[in-house]
């Protein structure tokens, strides 16, 4: 708690500082780094890798590498958003109304996975860290904005998510 001068006191949100100043650049940094890093590795040694899989192991493979492309696409437009916030690109408001597309609870398959142990060591390190930024983003956003609405009352999902995701990257760039 801060006091002003007046008396009243005044919560200082350290994830609210941390995103709207200039320490926000290693987070980003961070998150559009690994973005790029499971992107090469996923398109490459990945690829070659997941052709010595077993059975189990190449089908988590394959549906964790769906669930960490998901989940980086995701924590990029978070990022790409508060990036736009904080160079006066977009105000706090249209960056809230946006991120509502923004989903920060991929799930992933965990450990104790059937074939988890199969999988290539350098893809599961990517998805443990996707993870531990998609953790640290969700309390920073939860701070910031409050807590998340879950999905509809009736659960349904957007209707294209892709769709939805392209619309908020582009709107992120200031491209409509």
């Amino acid at each position: 708690m801060v006091t002003t001068g007046t008396g009243s006191a005044k919560t200082v949100k350290l994830a609210e500082r941390r995103v709207f100043s200039q320490s926000f650049k290693p987070l980003y940094n961070e998150g559009m780094g690994l973005v790029e890093e499971a992107a090469e590795y996923l398109d490459g040694p990945g690829r070659a890798a997941a052709k010595g899989l077993s059975k189990t192991a190449a089908g988590l493979y394959a549906a964790e590498s769906m669930r960490l492309t998901t989940r980086l696409m995701q924590l990029a437009s978070w990022l790409l958003l508060q990036r736009a916030a904080n160079a006066g690109e977009m105000t706090r408001e249209q960056v809230a109304a946006e991120k509502a597309k923004v989903r920060l609870d991929t799930a992933s398959t965990g450990r104790d996975a059937p074939g988890w142990e199969g999988l290539p060591e350098e893809f599961r390190d990517l998805v443990d860290r996707s993870l531990r930024l998609e953790a640290l983003v969700r309390r920073m956003d939860e701070e910031i904005y409050g807590p998340h609405e879950d999905e509809s009352d009736d659960g349904a999902l957007s209707t294209n998510p892709v769709s939805d995701q392209i619309t908020l990257l582009r709107t992120a760039f200031g491209r409509g």
